[in-house]
């Protein structure tokens, strides 16, 4: 299932997740930093969703109390209330 989200208080502009079974195949991301969310793109590839909310959630960047990490988590448990 394709699903978008648009994170806020980052330089990333949006996020477009591919998740099946629970497990996420696919995150392309538009904007931020794009060599480190490049990689963050290839680590969640195969991951669980709760795997990804535990290990993202609360990271911040900088002093915006937020990251890009972060709102990835939020873009998931987004994901999980749309799904119920």
């Amino acid at each position: 299932m394709k699903f978008e989200y648009v994170p806020k208080g980052v330089c990333s502009r949006q996020y477009t997740f591919d998740i099946e079974d629970d497990r996420i195949n696919s995150l392309e991301v538009i904007g931020g930093c794009q060599g480190n969310l490049k990689g963050i793109s290839r680590i969640v590839v195969g991951m669980k969703i709760d795997d990804v909310i535990d290990a993202f959630e609360g990271v911040q960047c900088g002093m915006k109390g937020t990251s890009c990490p972060d709102q990835i988590a939020h873009a998931l448990k987004a994901y999980r209330l749309q799904t119920r």
